[in-house]
């Protein structure tokens, strides 16, 4: 078995997976932390209980949450607890967990925390899960009989209505995808099927206040890699037409304005917003091409983060290359998603969306600062919490997890957003390395948040 997991990189070194849930209390603290912080940091990745190496894809594996509780400048615990699917639960020899399924129950991007509840979240397929204060799983949830079907692993809630968006997509529903708007309340409002050609990758999308955004790439459903027994079946699709769909905030599918691009894909996008002409402007991390060349993880050979300019009246996109380096999951200050904004701050990569340092880039200035960790430390995604209600844009601190292969060792880190290049304000030690995962979220306590 050593062997032949030492084949797929995706269970080896730092990928190494997880063998079982640990609970460790008052975890030490180098520095400071900042008094704001009051709540729980958490975050979302795969770790497969058995994989089969020569079929296992870094996307599919079991999914697992990991969280640290702060509470007055101490780390009181840290816990990793596995999602219980179905297949979890029965060989952990526990009962299934309850609530509504869809296509599949394996949960493993991303954990938010919305209408008071805290969700585990993954796409084309499975309901979210409810998550408890201690990270365990309590239920899958339709959102109280209001979604229709799969939810979207990466969903964006809009500052100014506080109603989130997302781009839903379903494995077994291949000739549709749906646009979702969850009300405060947690319930849906509003859901909009889209139809499509092949069975789409959407993994992310984008909103402006006038305009929710649909990329629509060839990254799409592989009939062949699911015969095969691949556990991730998405290839590319050189032949599928690339496009972004503009859909009005309140339209209709017939009402979306669709504009041709180059063949690229994107996994995520920084912001978007309307500009005063009339056009829209999105910023973006654009691939080459991916999951063309191997079966186990993203392969691109090229990525960078560029503005995309949309004009619907044209249809027409120019793209511009703000940054040309290899960057993934970027993150602005949420309270500007949809509007204008001045920063956003991205994990540099060497290799497969294994991170190398930070990046904090100010459209303003036309600048990019660098958070260089050292040697063999490689962050993961950072993301922006503000340092009290009122702050300004960058006033606030940077959280995320560092991993230090040498040592074997993970730091959940806090810097300073306006003193980027400094030494960390804080740093959280976990004694041992928690394999990279994807996304994440601060969940304050809210009564300590009302200043």
């Amino acid at each position: 078995m050593s062997t032949l997991m030492g084949a797929n990189p995706y269970l080896t070194g730092v990928h190494t997976p997880m063998r079982e849930e640990l609970t460790l209390v008052d975890l030490p603290v180098t520095g400071a932390i900042p008094p704001a912080f009051d709540g729980r940091y958490l975050r979302m990745g795969p770790n497969p209980r058995a994989p089969k190496p020569d079929k296992y894809h870094w996307f599919s594996g079991d999914g697992m949450i990991h969280g640290i509780r702060i509470e007055k400048g101490r780390a009181r615990w840290y816990r990793n607890r596995w999602i219980r699917s179905t297949s979890v639960s029965k060989a952990l020899g526990e009962a299934r967990v309850e609530g509504p399924r869809n296509t599949f129950d394996t949960v493993n991007t991303n954990v938010v925390h919305f209408a008071g509840k805290t969700l585990g979240l993954v796409e084309a397929g499975s309901t979210p899960v409810e998550i408890g204060e201690l990270l365990e799983t309590l239920c899958y949830t339709d959102f109280g009989g209001t979604l229709h079907g799969s939810f979207t692993a990466h969903p964006h809630v809009d500052p100014l209505t506080g109603e989130m968006h997302g781009i839903c997509y379903d494995a077994g529903r291949r000739r549709s995808i749906r646009y979702v708007v969850v009300k405060p309340d947690g319930k849906v409002r509003r859901e909009v099927a889209i139809p499509v050609k092949h069975g789409p990758m959407i993994h992310d999308s984008a909103f402006t206040q006038r305009f929710a955004i649909i990329l629509d790439l060839p990254v799409t459903f592989s009939l062949w890699a699911g015969m095969t027994g691949q556990t991730f079946p998405y290839r590319w699709r050189q032949s599928h037409a690339a496009r972004v769909g503009l859909l009005p905030r309140e339209g209709d599918a017939k009402d979306i304005i669709w504009c041709p691009v180059d063949p690229c894909y994107i996994f995520h996008a920084v912001n978007s917003y309307d500009a005063t002409d009339g056009k829209v402007i999105l910023d973006v991390v654009v691939h080459d091409r991916m999951f063309s060349r191997i079966k186990a993880g993203p392969d691109s050979q090229r990525c960078s983060l560029e503005r995309w300019t949309v004009d619907p009246t044209t249809r027409q996109i120019e793209r511009v290359v703000l940054d040309p380096a290899p960057q993934e999951f970027p993150r602005p200050d949420e309270r500007r998603l949809g509007q204008p904004y001045r920063y956003a701050y991205t994990m540099a990569m060497t290799g497969w969306f294994l991170g190398s340092a930070l990046y904090k880039h100010d459209w303003n200035a036309g600048t990019r600062q660098v958070h260089d960790f050292g040697s063999e430390r490689h962050p993961c995604e950072f993301m922006f919490v503000p340092a009290h209600p009122k702050a300004a844009e960058d006033e606030g601190w940077l959280i995320g997890f560092v991993i230090d292969a040498r040592a074997s060792v993970t730091d959940l880190v806090i810097l300073d957003a306006q003193n980027f290049e400094a030494a960390p304000r804080a740093s959280i030690r976990i004694p041992h390395i928690v394999p990279p995962g994807f996304h994440g979220n601060w969940v304050q306590n809210q009564a300590a948040f009302r200043m």
